[in-house]
């Protein structure tokens, strides 16, 4: 080994040995091994991986790391998404800033050209970043969720699913994005609190003899006066006295002058604006549920570019058109555009005295979380899937425990959701992704199939009829839903599935519970069964991680400019490229760009050192706390490179005193001393709390343990203590040492390889250096330490306990004194406990080896003339006595100490006078004057030990 651990000469090479040994090939031959399977959540083409990423992904390969190494058959399968919209709109960009072309003028066959380049260009970079990170995947087995099986995959379960009637097309209310032409998912949403204002607008009575406080009218408070034009109905409260009179009578639309109702409902807030609140059912959620119970008319008045239609298109809840109304929006509407619809009516509001006042008030805002733009609520055609048929399944298959939620918290969002779920849309209005695979003729009928030839063989219809197929593509969540058995080879292959199906966890963030886990648990159930002919779950277990945010807290975002690039800690990078790296994104804001740039400057002035993947990896899985959001902390990043360092350090050390002579590394329990008894047992407690805590999903504690043992137990106790034996104990002592050196070292690689692989892989292979199995002699392939409770000694934990704490003080002592370790001192022992004496007396050797003693008496009488002449520290055992005058110079020593408490005196003396004067306690800030006196009364325990110290001189 090199002195110097270095991760950039290690880390590929030994990537790169693993895959040429085909280590991570999955068996699919029948076996008594028990199966282990993880499904990656597949990562967005859209670009490459950030630290959300590496984070979770590294939890996966632990687990796989760890289930291998116990014996079992496992596969870690890789995946990518599709990712229809995000995808979709990063090459519409990139095709318009090339040709200077918008999406109208190109076809959907030139846009899946141009992205599946893309695709093939961001795989491999995608997968050389996995492949840095050290993941154990099956790169035999890659899954695009675009590729033709899988696709044929989704076709087969929408067959299978329309079949059974539970998909439709309807006409519903959904979020429309008006800039990317399309219906998106809540998750796609994103809700900002922003100063708005709200309009309050007087409705007149349709009956001149109506009248309340005095008024021929109500006002109805708005935020979004535009939507006047879809007016269905003004709601009220029941259960407000202010308007219990007016139910039922009728108001008159400013500017349409529409007749319609005032209705009672419930859903209405008395307190919001003025209790009375307009319905627009085509154009807000609550207002579609309310006129859906009311049976309102649905006036649809945007076009789905969100400009004001020319005519109206209005409906009834069955879908039929009605005709009751005026359909025409007035001239000087018409085609204009929302937000300038609602300044130009608020203006004729005005000029006609219809409006009563305006308001500031803080506002929930929905924006498009990839076009920035404000959703509209839209009344579309969609495609949806019933979910009622998936709850009752959904929900047992969690109450019986068959599929587990780590943190147990999660469980009751996850049922909470399954208990509200409402139908999910699964059509989206793009060109990338699953087209639905419906097909329509020239009379509109439907067919659906796996393509044109299936349908025409399937519905017995001419070979040259007219079909035309649906233009939608499903909605990328549909695709993911199937994704543990798709990835599994369904529906063409069933041996994988026979093997690894149901998968054992799924690692995912709580953002997605609704939209991914609790759609794969729907969808799953209901579709694959086993050879019983049972309904499967996907996984049995979901560990749900906390979100991994900046060092501020703040989420990582590319606008933000604090995403982290984990290359960019495991090669490090200069601060001018993290810079750049950072802002390209940032265009026409010089202000957010200059913050940016402001921020890495301070957090990164000499740029990012190479840090390597497995300190990544450590850091990673020591954060992986049951919190909801992980602070990113790059202190700990260089902790645990420190702690790599040090088990690169301990390993050359052990590795330079190896026994040559013995090559099985055999112990001779006979002879085994104190330090190798407490070693074994601290070793075995390790290994029954990794198993534990690694079954319920606490990396968090298995890291601190295995970092605990290896940095305090084995490196600073067992190894300062061997060093001891090696160099001046008995032959077979030494032999022993040795060779309990190696079996700890041995067993602690086993125990951190799942967590940090390749350090532990490359000194593992230095171990076997000079073996003929060398080359092939892979960690991974070795057995997971077993825990024996035989081999805990609870009273060399006892002992060792103690020792360990008379080590600490003596050490203490030396530091304080500042007695260098090289000179032996003395030590006394006064009102010890029976059980402490023995301990001494039984090891005395060991105690005078390791803490540097001429030697150890115990005092059982003593002179309190000669008591003075000692530093004197009580521990819980006993009191240690130092004689003060074999280690110090009385004359310099004596020196030093009138010299502090001189300049002790003069501190007390100055805060003394600044904290009585009355200026100083009127002007000065409460804390400043504590902090003051905190100083004070600190300086008065120093002077106070300085004389008892002094005194302690003076009488020697």
């Amino acid at each position: 080994m090199k002195k110097n651990y270095n991760p950039k000469l290690i880390e590929k090479k030994l990537y790169e040995f693993w895959e040429k040994q085909k280590y991570f090939q999955t068996s699919i031959k029948k076996s008594s091994k028990k199966s282990f399977c993880i499904i990656m959540p597949p990562p967005n083409i859209t670009g490459v991986l950030h630290m959300g990423h590496a984070f979770q992904q590294t939890i996966m390969d632990i687990l796989i790391r760890f289930n291998r190494m116990n014996g079992k058959n496992i596969l870690f399968q890789i995946g990518l998404d599709h990712a229809g919209i995000a995808t979709q709109l990063l090459i519409e960009k990139k095709i318009l800033k090339k040709n200077k072309k918008n999406q109208l003028k190109y076809d959907r066959k030139y846009l899946i050209k141009k992205t599946w380049t893309w695709v093939e260009k961001y795989k491999s970079k995608i997968f050389d970043q996995i492949k840095r990170l050290g993941h154990a995947i099956d790169w035999n087995r890659k899954k695009f969720t675009l590729d033709s099986d899988v696709s044929e995959g989704v076709k087969k379960a929408f067959i299978i699913l329309y079949n059974q009637g539970l998909i439709y097309k309807k006409k519903k209310i959904v979020n429309w994005d008006v800039h990317l032409q399309t219906v998106i998912s809540d998750l796609e949403v994103i809700n900002k609190n922003i100063k708005s204002k709200i309009y309050y607008i007087k409705y007149f009575f349709y009956s001149k003899k109506c009248f309340i406080n005095n008024k021929n009218y109500i006002v109805v408070a708005t935020t979004r006066p535009e939507t006047i034009f879809g007016d269905s109905a003004i709601g009220v409260n029941p259960q407000d006295i202010r308007y219990k009179n007016c139910i039922g009578l009728k108001v008159i639309v400013p500017i349409v002058n529409r007749i319609i109702p005032i209705i009672s409902d419930i859903e209405v807030e008395i307190s919001k604006g003025t209790g009375c609140v307009k319905i627009t059912p085509a154009h807000d959620f609550l207002d579609y549920k309310i006129g859906m119970k009311h049976n309102l008319a649905i006036i649809q008045i945007f076009s789905l570019n969100g400009n004001i239609l020319k005519k109206l298109l209005i409906y009834s809840y069955t879908n039929k058109i009605e005709n009751q109304y005026n359909c025409y929006i007035p001239l000087y509407f018409q085609k204009m555009n929302r937000f300038l619809a609602r300044k130009q009516i608020i203006i004729y509001l005005k000029e006609h005295n219809l409006l009563d006042k305006i308001k500031l008030l803080d506002s929930s805002i929905p924006y498009g979380e990839r076009s920035n733009s404000i959703i509209e609520p839209m009344l579309t055609s969609q495609w949806f899937l019933k979910t009622s048929i998936f709850v009752e399944q959904s929900i047992s298959t969690v109450l019986n425990k068959k599929i587990k939620f780590f943190p147990k918290k999660y469980k009751n969002m996850y049922l909470s959701w399954m208990r509200n779920v409402e139908d999910w849309c699964i059509s989206r209005q793009l060109w990338w992704g699953h087209r639905i695979p419906i097909w329509y003729d020239k009379n509109k009928n439907i067919y659906v199939g796996l393509n044109k030839l299936d349908i025409i063989q399937k519905y017995k219809l001419k070979k040259n009829c007219f079909l035309k197929q649906e233009t939608d593509v499903l909605d990328t969540w549909f695709s993911s839903s199937l994704w543990t058995f798709l990835a599994l080879d369904w529906p063409k292959k069933k041996n994988l599935l026979k093997k690894f199906h149901p998968t054992n966890v799924v690692v995912s963030g709580f953002d997605i519970i609704f939209f991914w886990i609790a759609r794969m648990i729907m969808l799953t159930t209901h579709i694959i069964k086993d050879k019983h002919g049972k309904l499967q779950i996907p996984f049995k277990n979901v560990y749900i991680t906390g979100l991994i945010r900046d060092e501020e807290g703040k989420k990582m975002s590319k606008s933000k400019g604090n995403i982290i690039d984990p290359i960019d800690l495991i090669d490090g990078i200069s601060l001018k490229k993290l810079i750049n790296k950072r802002t390209k994104n940032i265009k026409n804001n010089e202000f957010k760009k200059k913050n940016i740039i402001k921020n890495l400057n301070k957090l990164f002035p000499n740029g990012i050192q190479a840090f390597g993947a497995d300190s990544l990896r450590f850091t990673c899985t020591a954060l992986s706390t049951y919190s909801r959001s992980i602070f990113w902390d790059m202190n700990r990043l260089q902790g645990y490179r420190n702690f790599c360092n040090k088990l690169w350090h301990a390993s050359r050390f052990v590795l330079l005193n190896k026994n040559i002579m013995y090559k099985s590394n055999k112990i001779i329990s006979k002879i085994l001393l104190l330090q190798d008894k407490w070693i074994l047992s601290e070793l075995q407690i390790l290994i029954q709390n990794y198993k534990k805590f690694i079954k319920n999903y606490r990396f968090d504690r298995v890291s601190y343990l295995i970092y605990e043992f290896v940095w305090f137990k084995f490196c600073d106790w067992y190894l300062e203590i061997s060093k001891i034996i090696i160099r001046s104990g008995t032959e077979k002592e030494k032999i022993n040492t040795q060779n309990m050196l190696m079996y700890i070292l041995k067993t602690i690689l086993k125990l951190l390889h799942p967590i940090i692989p390749f350090i532990t892989e490359y000194i593992w292979k230095k171990i076997f250096v000079l073996q003929d199995n060398y080359y092939k002699n892979s960690l991974i392939n070795h057995n997971f330490p077993k825990f024996n409770l035989k081999n805990i000694d609870y009273q060399s934990l006892e002992q060792m306990n103690i020792i360990q704490n008379f080590f600490k003080e003596v050490r203490s002592i030396r530091n304080s004194m500042k007695i260098k370790y090289s000179k032996k001192i003395r030590i006394f022992i006064k009102n010890s406990s029976q059980k402490f004496l023995l301990i001494i007396q039984t090891h005395k050797k060991f105690l005078k080896n390791i803490m540097y003693l001429k030697k150890i008496q115990i005092f059982t009488k003593v002179d309190k003339k000669i008591i003075k002449k000692f530093i004197v520290r009580k521990i819980s055992e006993c009191e240690l006595l130092i004689p003060i005058k074999e280690f110090i110079n009385k004359e310099l020593e004596l020196e030093t100490v009138l010299k502090k408490i001189k300049n002790c005196f003069f501190k007390i003396q100055f805060l003394n006078t600044k904290i009585i004067n009355k200026n100083f306690l009127k002007n000065a800030p409460k804390e400043i004057v504590n902090k003051e006196k905190n100083k004070l009364n600190i300086l008065k325990n120093n002077l106070k030990s300085l004389k008892s110290y002094k005194k302690l001189l003076l009488s020697i």
